[in-house]
Order: structure tokens, then C-alpha cells, then sequence
């Protein structure tokens, strides 16, 4: 196997064994099949756009199928398999509509695919295509190349959450199915490529456009919210992961059980929304990141729901009470089908529950831009003034590196007349501190899941247009950690946006070659981070 797009590839190269977030090479060859399958979809899907035919089933499924790809989502070969073989089965049936439509379908390599039934044949097959570096015409392509793979499983998965709640835009599937195409030629310069993946920054700042308002439309726009970290006496259910939608269908049908329903890891912003937080046995916040499931999750009472990444290989004192949906998957954990969650609930009520209510602490969440821009005027007259001297974002993923303690040291270090902004997992290194407050406004601002970086991009747009000067002039500094291939995707749009001088870490994608970085470096003045100490200083200084 060869796989380099999380931040914590082996050796800080890639993985050529087994993934260090626990794929195996069936899984991982498969999955690179799956890409290559869904590049003669995305022919087709082109082909079909020329005669006027814009499939919406196609569309989503290309969504889908892509997300399972994304690190710590589907472990399962079997369901890998079983996308391969839809993909077929949809680029065929779209090829006879655009024939009889007078088109001409593509035909030949990706196109004209056909899997083996046999599992040996198929996993030849996906280890005769599977991207690798010593086979590459030119290692500055490939290395765009796979920004471009790693950057559209993150607009994948973002339009995937949207278009569950009805927001979409034939732009973003035009874009993701053209990229998918141009994969496989090999004439395009390497400006073409550079080109290709600032347009998916474009792209994907349109995808989070859509699911904001997708999220802010369903469930209201988030408002400060105090959450408990403790747990409620009673029976209870724990949901992780991003999609708000699943937790809304499951807090529908668990009402008047008696069961509690917590959030952990990317599910704690939740809670600021007003149409789940009307649901009165939706509790509280369980646990922290991502990666420290196997060492939380043995100690919940109930059963656990995970709805999309980051999902760790579970172990056996937990695993029967683990269920999964959509294109989430692990070998011999139930996976439900569509939005029934009754077997969930069952098993909850068989459970033991929380004997006694405990924590009694808690965290404040649902800073969005709706909530921060409502106080802009007093945000501008703070910096005006002097009160505020410096903001900064300190977000991005979670992962297990020891490293990854520079950004609690970060934000403990900050100044009191500055602002920290956070979201996505990476706040779970710092969420419950306090940094006390600025007048009436809190210094530590959760503005949601990395599904809600809209947000802080809304809002540092908007200050610029405050003080009519350029973002990279504003009194703020981008403290970025990375882990998976969403990241990837924002870090695009950041970069589509002409916003410089980012602080990125703990490592730099082991996918860029030399001369891509070079280039980045020298264009947008990326920094890997250092010390917290001196990366303060730089950004105050500045």
C-alpha cells in the first residue's frame, strides 16, 4: 500500500504496511480502486452534461462514495466493494441516457473499467492502479495530483452534510466531477495543476457556503450555549462525528424514551443550535477528540453512534454497542441502513445508563458568525480602542502526536487583550480553560466543527471590510493543525482567498513534494510551526 493524506502517515512519508489509523492494505488498495472507478463515473457525468442530462443521484452518490475514502471513515472492504460496484453500475446506465440522447459516452481506461467478481482479481487490479510515487512522470504533478485527490474527499464530504439537507449547486458537482476526469492526463502543465487546485479552494469555499446555510436554515443559527461536561442519572445514547441531520432524526425518535443523548468529539457545537436545543433530553458533552475514543468509549453506558469520521478501530469491550451510518464502516460493527435508529435505542434501554448525575462542569459553544458579527461594532470600537490587540484562529484537526500539546501551550500563552477563536477538533486541547473575557465578550470563542470554517472566513472578511484594508493586514493569525483530507480542502480555500502567513502543523502533508512547498512558501508565506513562544512573538510583532 502506499498512503500519504493524514498528517500522521508513517515516518512522515506514507504508509506502506498498514495505516497508522488502522486501514489495512485490502481496504486502502480498494479504496484507490474506488477513486479510479469514480473517474470514469465523472467521465460519463461530463459527457452527460453536454446533452443536458444532470443526474442529482449520480451527484450525491460521487459524494458519498468519495467521503468513505477519507481517513478514519470506512474500514470495512466489504463496503468498499460495494461502492465499486454501484459506481459501475451507475456509469453504465448513465452511458445508455446519453446515448439516447445522441451523445457519445466515453470509452477506455477509467470509462470502460469492468471489476472482477473474484476478491483476489479485484485486489490485483487495485494494486496495478494505485497511485505511487516511483511510477510518476514528474513528482511536483503527482504531488498536485494528490493535493487535488486528498482536497476533493473534503468538498466531498462537506457536500455530502449539504445536500442531506437540500443544499446543493450543480457548480460544485460540475467542478468535482471535472477533476475527478483530468486525473487521468498526463499533458496538463504544472501550472494547469496549480490552477486545478486553487479552483477546488474556489470550489470549496462554496461547498461550506452551502452547508452552513444547510445547518443554519434546518436548525437555526447557533447561539452561546452552556454545556455540561458531566453526565444526567439515566439511560443514554452518544453520538459522534459531524452530521447534525442524524443526531436531529435520532433526538426525534428518542423523545419521551428516557434516554439522554450526549455529543462527543465534532458533535459538541451542536448544541448551540435552537432546533436541537429544544429537545429536552439532549444533555450534554461526553469525552473530547477523536483519538481518544479507545480509551473513552469503554467507560460510556449506552450505545454509541458514529455518523461520519473520525471513527477509531474499536476495540471488543466496546465494539457491540458501536453502530454506523452512511459512508462510515468497520468490519463487524452494525451498520444501520436510512434514519431508523430503533435498534439504538433498544440496546440503550437494556444498558445500565449513568447511576448518579457527576462533572457538574461545563463549556460554552455556538460562537458562529451570525452571534460574532451581531457584536462587530463592539469587536471594531475593542481594536480601535486598544482592548483588543490581536485575534487569533486557533483551529483545525485533533490527532495523537505528543506534539500537538503547542497549541494548549499557544493559547494559555496568549495575552488577555487578545481574542482566540477555535473550531474544529483542535479546540478540544484548550476548550475548557478560561481565558476570561474582554468587557461582556468571552477571550475563547468555540465557533463550531471544522464543517464550520465559513464562519471564521465570514468573519475575517467582514472586519476587513470594517477597516476597508486587506485581510492579511487585519490584527489576526491563522494557528492551523491539520490531520485529514477536510483540511486539506480548507487550507485550499484559504489559499484561493490570498490569505498569507498561516502557521501550520505539527508537520507539513507529507504529499507536497520540495518544489510545491517551495512554492507555497515563497507565494503565501506558510510557516510550519515552531515554538509557541516564538510563533507568539512573530504574530504580535507583526
Amino acid at each position: 500500500m502506499f498512503c500519504n493524506q493524514c498528517e500522521q502517515t508513517a515516518k512522515g512519508v506514507a504508509c506502506t504496511k498498514i495505516g497508522v489509523c488502522g486501514k489495512t492494505h485490502e481496504t486502502d488498495v480498494l479504496q484507490d480502486l474506488l477513486i479510479y472507478a469514480l473517474q470514469g463515473l465523472a467521465k460519463v457525468a461530463q459527457a452527460a452534461r453536454k446533452v443536458g442530462i444532470e443526474e442529482r443521484d449520480v451527484n450525491v452518490f460521487t459524494c458519498e462514495a468519495l467521503f468513505s475514502t477519507l481517513t478514519n471513515v470506512n474500514f470495512d472492504p466489504e463496503r468498499i466493494k460495494e461502492y465499486i460496484f454501484q459506481t459501475v453500475e451507475k456509469r453504465e446506465a448513465l452511458k445508455r441516457r446519453v446515448a439516447e440522447k445522441g451523445g457519445q459516452p466515453p470509452e477506455g481506461g477509467s470509462a470502460s473499467f469492468d471489476p472482477p467478481q473474484d476478491t483476489e482479481a479485484l485486489l490485483k487490479k487495485a494494486e496495478e492502479i494505485e497511485p505511487r510515487p516511483e511510477t510518476a512522470r514528474d513528482p511536483d504533478i503527482f504531488s498536485l495530483k494528490l493535493t487535488t485527490i486528498y482536497g476533493l474527499k473534503g468538498i466531498a464530504a462537506y457536500a455530502y452534510h449539504a445536500a442531506k439537507l437540500g443544499q446543493e449547486d450543480p457548480y460544485v458537482y460540475e467542478f468535482m466531477h471535472r477533476a475527478l476526469a483530468t486525473l487521468e492526463e498526463n499533458d496538463l502543465s504544472l501550472e494547469e495543476w496549480v490552477n486545478m487546485v486553487l479552483e477546488l479552494g474556489k470550489t470549496n469555499l462554496r461547498t461550506m457556503e452551502l452547508l452552513d446555510k444547510a445547518n443554519h436554515s434546518a436548525f437555526g443559527a447557533p447561539r452561546p450555549t452552556k454545556v455540561p461536561l458531566g453526565a444526567k442519572a439515566g439511560k443514554a445514547i452518544l453520538v459522534s462525528g459531524h452530521d447534525l441531520k442524524d443526531l436531529y432524526e435520532l433526538l426525534k425518535q428518542t423523545e419521551n424514551e428516557g434516554i439522554y443523548v450526549y455529543t462527543h468529539g465534532e458533535m459538541l457545537p451542536a448544541h448551540g443550535y435552537p432546533e436541537l436545543k429544544k429537545f429536552p433530553h439532549f444533555y450534554g458533552h461526553y469525552g473530547t477528540a477523536w483519538q481518544n475514543q479507545q480509551k473513552e468509549f469503554p467507560n460510556f453506558p449506552g450505545p454509541i453512534v458514529m455518523t461520519t469520521n473520525c471513527l477509531m478501530p474499536p476495540k471488543d469491550t466496546y465494539k457491540d454497542r458501536v453502530f454506523t451510518l452512511g459512508p462510515v464502516g468497520f468490519p463487524g460493527v452494525k451498520h444501520l441502513r436510512g434514519e431508523d435508529f430503533s435498534e439504538v435505542i433498544a440496546l440503550a434501554k437494556k444498558l445500565e445508563g449513568f447511576k448518579e448525575d457527576t462533572n457538574g462542569r461545563y463549556v460554552f459553544t455556538g460562537f458562529a458568525h451570525e452571534t460574532v458579527l451581531s457584536v462587530a461594532d463592539k469587536i471594531i470600537e475593542g481594536v480601535k480602542s486598544g482592548a483588543i490587540r490581536h485575534f487569533f484562529l486557533v483551529g483545525g484537526c485533533d490527532g495523537a502526536k505528543p506534539g500537538r500539546n503547542y497549541y494548549t501551550r499557544f493559547v494559555e500563552l496568549t495575552p488577555k487583550d487578545t481574542i482566540v477563536l477555535t473550531l474544529g477538533c483542535g479546540k478540544f486541547r484548550f476548550f475548557d480553560k478560561d481565558l476570561g473575557t474582554i468587557g461582556d465578550l468571552p477571550r475563547l470563542l468555540d465557533m463550531g466543527q471544522c464543517n464550520d470554517a465559513y464562519s471564521a472566513i465570514q468573519v475575517a472578511l467582514a472586519l476587513a471590510k470594517a477597516f476597508d484594508t486587506d485581510v492579511n493586514q487585519l490584527p489576526l493569525s491563522l494557528i492551523v493543525s491539520w490531520y485529514e483530507q477536510k483540511a486539506v480542502a480548507i487550507l485550499l480555500t484559504l489559499l484561493y482567498l490570498g490569505i498569507k502567513n498561516i502557521y501550520l502543523g505539527p508537520s507539513l502533508p507529507a504529499f507536497l513534494s520540495e518544489n510545491v512547498l517551495k512554492f507555497l512558501a515563497e507565494r503565501y508565506n506558510i510557516h510550519p510551526i515552531s515554538t509557541p513562544e516564538e510563533d507568539l512573538k512573530a504574530c504580535l510583532e507583526t
